[in-house]
């Protein structure tokens, strides 16, 4: 049987002062004087023996019973006993100021923690974000005060129920960050969908996993995004008809004021003619804007495939003749993409490219290169630069005579249906601008690298 520390040290003691009292009974044994004497003597040795013993196993025990009683307070979260160390730099007395240097350390961070739960909690139920936190088994342990209005129903009454009795399985399952369509509830029932962007997480609480749910409210910002979006196609509606009708109504009421004369003038007929042809100008001018705006409107939905770069960018050069257009080989990969509308992006760009480079008789280049795994195209030309960055992808806006103004807004339509970003800088040198696609690499090509 395995012997208790306290007894191992009282043994130890004893063991000490065996050698010196065996001496002292030995020598009392040999001692020529009176039994009595020598009994008592032999007695007082062996109660001091044992005596001291006892004195060396209190020293040893009780500090340390000190320590495990300070931090047994400490583990039940009790920061207010302090140990008392004795003066010196013995071990001792370092172990004990140790203990309590360590008390003070937790109860700073057991402040601070406490402190940063708090701001976190206020943090989560100020903020428009819907937060749930799901166990393994799918249960809810966490929701905020928005998460608790999304669902109708109060915190107390949600926790521990089910993503299924929730109505969130959806959001525990598939891809994300993704869009969803969710119901809102009220405490009438269900009264309506709406979108929500969903992002998820796993995160560990007390040593377990969580599936940390975070749903954004899309509804009243694509609201206010169609009615500004309402408010630009009037405005640039409103802006083209004006455009078009004015001259008409003029030029239609001078013609009718010319017919009406009497006599009528002999320039009559020169008169209509050129009147009508304005008309006509005009009218062509609007289908035009028209067709222009539907050709913006009817982009499909992408059917992406492989696409390898190098050749699509060849075929697209091929058509430029222009200006002289280099192609410095980037490296060989694939995209994902829709071949026929990245093939009309890219002509696009070229074509404005080349439209510029000309105005200075100079050239073109197109180059690639993956930055973060993705696809990064570039176009540079030889051009002016850019004259109005903030307006270029504006539909309609236009600095070219007689353009439609939905080039750049078409591709960039083209480029996030993709996934990707389409942007327009002016090229450090100066000498011209720089287009810059940007495309995610196909499946296959990504996992190699």
């Amino acid at each position: 049987m395995r012997l208790g520390y306290d007894v191992r040290v009282l043994l130890l003691g004893l063991l000490a002062g065996l050698p010196a009292v065996a001496g002292v009974l030995y020598l009392l044994i040999l001692w020529p004087g009176p039994s009595l004497i020598r009994l008592a003597g032999g007695g007082a040795a062996v109660l001091l023996w044992i005596g001291f013993a006892r004195l060396i196993r209190n020293e040893v025990i009780r500090p340390l019973q000190i320590l495990s009683n300070l931090l047994s307070a400490f583990r039940g979260g009790d920061f207010s006993s302090r140990a008392r160390p004795p003066e010196g730099d013995d071990p001792l007395s370092v172990a004990f100021r140790e203990v309590n240097a360590l008390e003070e350390v937790l109860r700073e961070h057991r402040i601070g923690a406490r402190e940063a739960g708090a701001f976190l909690q206020r943090v989560l139920e100020e903020i428009e974000l819907a937060v749930f936190g799901f166990d393994e088994k799918g249960r809810l342990t966490l929701v905020n005060r928005a998460g608790a209005k999304m669902l109708g129903r109060p915190e107390v009454r949600l926790l521990r129920s089910s993503a299924e009795e929730l109505g969130l399985t959806e959001a525990l399952e598939g891809r994300a960050p993704r869009t969803l369509e969710l119901p809102r509830i009220s405490g009438t029932g269900v009264v309506g969908g709406g979108r929500w962007e969903l992002r998820r997480t796993v995160v560990r609480q007390e040593g377990r996993p969580v599936t940390l749910v975070v749903l954004t409210d899309l509804s009243r910002a694509l609201r206010e995004e169609e009615r500004q979006a309402w408010k630009r196609l009037i405005r640039v509606f409103g802006h083209e008809i004006n455009s078009s009708l004015t001259p008409v109504k003029s030029i239609a009421g001078s013609l009718l004021g010319l017919i009406q004369k009497d006599p009528r003038p002999p320039s009559l007929d020169e008169d209509l003619a050129r009147g009508l042809r304005v008309i006509e100008t005009r009218a062509e001018s609007l289908s035009r804007f028209m067709e222009a705006y539907a050709r913006l409107a009817r982009l499909p939905l992408p059917d992406p495939r492989p696409v390898d770069v190098e050749t699509l960018v060849r075929r697209v050069v091929a058509l430029e003749d222009r200006v002289s257009v280099r192609v410095r080989p980037g490296p060989a990969m694939q995209v994902e993409a829709d071949q026929d509308q990245l093939e009309q992006l890219l002509i696009h760009l070229v074509q404005n490219g080349a439209e510029a480079a000309r105005d200075r008789d100079g050239g073109l280049e197109i180059t690639w290169e993956v930055v973060d795994g993705r696809l990064h195209l570039l176009v540079e030309d030889e051009g002016h630069g850019l004259p109005d960055g903030g307006n270029l992808f504006v539909p309609f806006f236009t600095t070219k005579e007689g353009g439609s103004g939905i080039g750049l807004a078409l591709g960039r339509e083209i480029a996030e249906t993709h996934g990707g970003t389409l942007g327009l800088e002016n090229r450090e040198d100066g000498m011209g601008a720089r287009a810059r696609l940007e495309l995610p690499l196909a499946a296959a090509q990504a996992d190699r690298r």
